[in-house]
């Protein structure tokens, strides 16, 4: 039986690992690094890089550098989140025939789970060079809080890298599993998960080897992308004060910013404060014009407060959810590049009164944990047991576009529950079934994943006919939904696995050219 690979598909960074002789090991890529920028470059002759090399030529091509697709996938062009990337993000973003945002390079359209299949395949080729055969099957994470639509997109992407997707696993959660492998302490944790561009917090009970998930909840839309952009948006004023110039239309001059934003947040982890150097960064009637100052760790910590600020959110709400108070946790596990940031570190400990653990390589920790959920998978870790959690509430539109719960968020899965319905409507013959997934009370405001009617209904008054929905949810929290007559029998089901946009058309057509 050939190896299965845990591969963490990061928003900034990829990482990808494996068990070998019932140890968890990270792989190092050509670069010998261990892990991988998460960006595709093209040239002008649609040559493509992956990773490093993608990076370094980002600046002088940032029209042809994608970063940061994680925040595209499964989503739609015309939504709020969409539109603001496509104001901030330097490559062309457009609508798909079926209105998801995809990005267009040369000419050429390539769907989110396209380009990220690019990035997956970098680690299955990582992995097959360390081994000296092909790898066909992985264990992919995606943040706790992605929706049903983004967690289709993921396995898609990993299909058209040419990988078969064994499990989808929660970011947390395999970061859980790496810190309590081996372990025999019984311990109950907060992982605390802010990577480059989504927040994710999950409570997690260890006990003999089995890892359950009690709550989690999180923000896909708060990362460190967001930081850097707020210290970009800083220079960029600052620049345009001293100079009079606005280079906010200049996609290399931001490209140059984002990289020295990046930097100086990542040395204000260490140092009190540092220099930005930026020499001709524009160009006016009076000659070149330069970027110079100093960035004091103080004056980031005002500048990413806000920030800061929606980590609170989340982390309460868990811990509610988990039904636990401070005083029941044993430790507070940090996940994530950005949780080396000594702002984000004083938060956690106001939050939660405990001084986080730094035991893990946060970089690392999550493509760990898929790396054992894959052994488990495999027959070479036994004697672990992982119990998840849905994210969000899942249910249908009734009327008044009411949101009824069908199962409740933070339910262990797999799970099915049912729940009877009726008609609105005298001699109504057909009901339809708007299956959605979200927080909110009214189904407009949650993310709608698929929609199929009912028909042959016999005629009876308004609220006679017994209607039930039932819902099944797999161990990758990919959704089914089944619609009964109770009185005819007749039945009807959709498997939302079509949300995330791709037709088998599309599929087939990107596995061809990835091929």
């Amino acid at each position: 039986m050939g190896k299965i690979i845990g591969i963490d598909l990061g928003t900034t960074n990829s990482c990808v690992a494996v068990v070998e002789g019932g140890e968890p090991l990270v792989l190092p890529n050509s670069e010998g690094s261990r892990t991988t920028p998460s960006i595709v470059g093209f040239t002008e002759g649609d040559e493509r890089f992956v990773g490093q090399q993608a990076k370094r030529q980002a600046i002088i091509n940032p029209e042809r550098s994608i970063y940061d697709i994680k925040r595209l996938i499964g989503q739609k062009y015309n939504s709020d989140i969409v539109k603001h990337y496509i104001e901030t993000l330097p490559f062309n973003i457009i609508a798909a025939t079926n209105g998801d945002a995809w990005v267009d390079v040369n000419g050429q359209q390539f769907s989110p789970q396209e380009v990220s299949a690019m990035i997956l395949k970098k680690m299955k080729q990582t992995a097959e060079d360390y081994f000296g055969e092909e790898i066909t099957e992985a264990v992919i994470t995606v943040p706790a809080y992605f929706n049903d639509a983004q967690r289709s997109a993921t396995k898609e992407a990993g299909q058209i890298a040419g990988l078969q997707v064994r499990r989808i696993i929660n970011e947390p959660t395999a970061a859980a599993l790496a810190y309590g492998y081996g372990k025999d302490k019984e311990s109950t944790l907060v992982v605390f998960d802010l990577g480059g561009g989504t927040f994710d917090v999950s409570v997690v009970v260890l006990r003999g080897g089995v890892f359950e998930v009690i709550a989690t909840c999180g923000d896909n839309q708060l990362g460190g992308e967001d930081f850097d952009r707020a210290i970009l948006d800083f220079l960029m004023e600052k620049f345009k004060s001293e100079t009079g110039v606005n280079v906010s239309d200049d996609k290399m001059a931001l490209q140059r910013l984002k990289e020295a934003a990046e930097n100086a947040k990542c040395e204000l982890s260490t140092l009190s404060e540092t220099n930005i150097n930026l020499p001709f960064l524009a160009v006016d009637e009076s000659g070149p014009r330069h970027l110079s100052l100093t960035l004091s760790r103080s004056q980031l910590n005002d500048l990413v407060y806000d920030l800061v600020e929606r980590l609170e959110g989340p982390c309460l709400k868990a811990l509610k959810d988990s039904g636990l108070t401070k005083s029941d946790l044993d430790d507070i596990l940090l996940v994530g590049g950005m949780s080396r940031m000594p702002i984000v570190q004083e938060k956690v400990r106001e939050i939660f009164g405990i001084k986080p653990s730094k035991g893990v390589n946060p970089d690392e920790v999550v493509a760990v944990g898929a790396a054992i959920q894959s052994g488990i998978l495999g027959g070479e870790v036994r004697e672990v047991i992982l119990l998840d959690v849905t994210p969000l509430n899942l249910g249908i539109r009734v009327a008044g576009d009411r949101f009824s719960t069908v199962i409740p968020k933070n339910t262990s899965i797999p799970t099915r529950e049912s729940k009877v319905f009726t008609t609105t409507e005298d001699n109504q013959d057909m009901v339809s079934i708007t299956v959605m997934q979200g927080d909110h009370e009214l189904a407009s405001q949650n993310k709608l994943l698929g929609m199929f009617n009912l028909t042959g209904i016999p005629p009876a008054p308004a609220g006679g006919p017994r209607i039930e929905v039932s819902f099944e949810i797999d161990t990758d929290g990919i959704v089914s939904v089944h619609a009964k007559d109770l009185k005819t029998q007749r039945s009807q089901s959709i498997t939302v696995e079509g949300t995330s946009g791709l037709s088998e058309e599309e599929l087939r057509r990107a596995i061809q050219r990835n091929a």
